[in-house]
């Protein structure tokens, strides 16, 4: 069987640097290491009306700047297959059936569904489509038989609940679906960085992110706003680094190469933790030095879309093509699922 990859992004916004740093760089890291024989990334138009079905000019908008944002990374259309959730309705056939294998109560019970229900002010009066977001998930990841999905921490639950119906339906009908893992960034602290303002995530909606289509200012001012250390009161005050989002976002992308570069009385990020935790270095000279190493990373993906920005015909067209491949591939897998079922009532051996 082919080695699979399954991966995607909600379209209601631009991506940040917490989408980077928790998946789309893991990602790049998975294309170009030719260990996968498919990659799948999906545009998830259809689980981002869940909640926003008010306003579906605002996904179909935001469609084109999620593929800008996944080929400025340096996501390859020749070794990835783009494509839109929407556009593939075998997808909604799968989800259909999979509704069966879990209840209502598991589904009130995923930690990231009442977190987000939460963030949201849903109550009882929480959409159907958006408590059933997991089965959906599950859909779209069995649907290509991957078995590697490379997500973020928060999205773990989801993940578990994927392999619990796939469990569920090969028990009841036999090995068919594919049981995925999921595949953490390396660099713990790049799993869940902190939004600027120092809430625990990063979130479009919250508007506490630094996007990868930033300009350099808007970059620098955000960094310059950043949440701190409330403690840090004065350049000689002890600071603390532990949830410090300015030294979060070090952890998750200064090189040892930036200081020298950037900052060269230091040698490594632990001589600048320490300097900061004992005394005697402001908040400022801290977060320009962030704002230089963000920028380093951001200049060329900024580059990239730019270069993209200047057909975005052709970029329609990768999601065109990507959405016809992914839809033969999500068939054959709706029919396999369907024979397990015995409900392919006119294929081979008919009713009886």
């Amino acid at each position: 069987m082919k080695k699979t990859i399954l991966t995607g992004d909600r379209p209601t916004g631009r991506l940040h640097m917490g989408h980077y740093a928790g998946s789309l760089k893991m990602r790049v890291g998975l294309q170009d290491s030719d260990e996968y024989d498919r990659i799948l990334i999906m545009i998830a138009d259809a689980q981002a009306l869940t909640d926003n079905f008010d306003d579906p000019e605002k996904i179909r908008r935001n469609i084109t700047e999620v593929a800008l944002d996944y080929l400025a990374v340096g996501l390859d259309p020749a070794r990835c297959t783009f494509f839109i959730q929407s556009q593939v309705p075998e997808l909604c056939e799968l989800s259909f059936y999979y509704l069966n294998l879990v209840t209502v109560s598991r589904l009130y019970r995923n930690p990231t569904v009442k977190t987000e229900m939460q963030l949201r002010g849903f109550d009882s009066s929480i959409p159907a489509g958006f408590l059933c977001y997991p089965v959906s998930q599950a859909a779209d990841i069995t649907a290509f038989r991957a078995a590697t999905v490379p997500v973020g921490e928060d999205q773990l639950p989801m993940l578990e609940q994927t392999r619990e119906i796939v469990r569920r339906f090969n028990a009841l009908y036999g090995e068919t679906l594919t049981e995925p893992e999921a595949q953490l960034a390396e660099n713990a602290a790049s799993r869940r960085l902190p939004g600027t303002d120092g809430r625990a995530k990063m979130s479009k909606s919250l508007g506490n992110c630094i996007y990868l289509a930033d300009s350099a200012e808007a970059v620098r001012q955000k960094v310059m706003d950043m949440f701190t250390d409330p403690l840090h009161l004065k350049v000689s005050d002890p600071g603390h680094v532990e949830g410090n989002p300015v030294f979060a976002y070090l952890d998750a992308f200064c090189r040892e190469e930036h200081f020298a570069e950037f900052l060269p009385e230091y040698r490594s990020l632990d001589e600048l933790k320490a300097h900061y935790t004992r005394g005697g270095l402001g908040d400022m000279k801290v977060k320009r030095f962030l704002s230089a190493v963000i920028e380093a990373e951001l200049a060329p993906i900024r580059a990239r879309r730019q270069e993209y920005e200047k057909d975005i015909g052709a970029v329609t067209d990768i999601l065109k093509k990507g959405s016809v491949r992914a839809r033969e591939l999500a068939a054959q897998t709706l029919s396999d699922v369907k024979r397990a079922m015995r409900i392919d009532y006119f294929d081979g051996a008919g009713l009886c």
